[in-house]
């Protein structure tokens, strides 16, 4: 996973550009809790089940 220096106004350089789901973005994937589930629902086995209950947990939803 990419870790930028989040106080470098050069690391982001088009914030001001960004919508609220690019902010959404930026803070769930540095959460310690979310990056500890994730892992763990990538390095076992995949069923539609786990994931389902990962998005309804994270308040995710994914465009089809």
């Amino acid at each position: 996973m990419l870790v930028a220096d989040w106080r470098s106004q050069e690391a982001y350089p088009d914030v001001k550009k960004a919508e609220t789901v690019d902010i959404a973005w930026e803070w769930l994937r540095r959460d310690h809790g979310y990056q500890r589930d994730y892992k763990a629902l990538v390095s076992g086995e995949r069923s539609s089940a786990k994931a389902e209950q990962f998005r309804r947990e994270w308040g995710l939803s994914f465009r089809s």
